[in-house]
């Protein structure tokens, strides 16, 4: 792969990890509407460990917390409300992990790269971000945190594995139905993506052994280039939520289903 190829396959990743407008859909049109040779889901998974950095170095105030969590949970340290939390990530993830799993281990994640299917994904899963931004209440933050909450987040992060959805836009969505403000329901978003990013990162890097040393350099730069762009991001968007709606991504992310869906006619 070229450097350039790489170069916007991470600047998109980057911007659209973060951006409730799913990535994962965009890296599948990058090859198709740029004719590069489709990178495969190995640069995909590098690309998404870039973002995966970029939230730990942006959250690590709440990332220490989570891991005092994880730490208290097996005896070392008192923290009550870290542990608390901790588990309640946890579960949110095991659906994810749950789906992933299975769709790796039978092959189906290929099945899913289909334009037509990024579109309508696009354009439903856009209309549900924009009733839930309208009309779900802002009360909640993210240390009120249930059980319940979580699973339900963590049900709505599993639908992201199908592209189109978006992971970070799915899960707002699930967030602002619950009553989270928009702020904190991108900080919930990004912070439960941690174990499930971490995960097919793990995965990444035993494929990442069995590939060529070219391979094995273009998803080392991918992943460096994604972190530089997702940091950039994820400062945009964090301030953009104090003070606007969701409702310019719910624009862009109809319009460019319905355009997808015109184009490849």
């Amino acid at each position: 792969m070229s450097f350039l190829q790489l170069l916007i396959i991470a600047i998109v990743q980057g911007v659209t990890e973060f951006l409730p407008i799913s990535s994962s859909g965009h890296l599948i049109l990058i090859p198709k509407l740029m004719d590069f040779p489709d990178q495969g889901p190995l640069i995909d998974v590098a690309v998404h460990v870039g973002t995966l950095a970029a939230i730990v170095s942006y959250f690590w105030r709440d990332v220490w917390g989570l891991a005092r969590g994880g730490f208290a949970s097996v005896g070392i340290g008192t923290a009550p409300a870290e542990r608390r939390l901790f588990w309640y990530i946890m579960a949110g993830t095991v659906p994810a992990v749950l789906v992933g799993l299975f769709l790796k281990t039978g092959g189906y994640l290929e099945g899913f790269r289909s334009t037509t299917l990024v579109a309508i994904n696009l354009i439903v899963y856009g209309v549900l971000l924009g009733i839930a931004d309208r009309f779900g209440a802002q009360r909640k933050s993210f240390e009120e945190l249930t059980l319940k909450d979580a699973v339900i987040v963590g049900l709505a992060q599993a639908l992201a594995l199908i592209p189109g959805t978006s992971r970070s836009g799915v899960t707002m969505t699930a967030a602002r139905f619950l009553g989270y403000s928009r702020f904190e329901s991108a900080r919930f978003s990004f912070l439960l993506s941690i174990p499930a990013i971490a995960g097919a990162g793990l995965l990444a890097v035993l494929d990442l052994a069995d590939a060529s040393a070219r391979m094995q350099s273009d998803a080392i730069t991918a992943g460096a280039l994604t972190f530089v762009a997702a940091i950039l991001t994820m400062v945009f968007l964090m301030n953009f939520l104090k003070r606007a709606s969701m409702m310019v991504f719910v624009v862009y992310r109809v319009a460019m289903g319905v355009a997808l869906l015109l184009f490849f006619a």
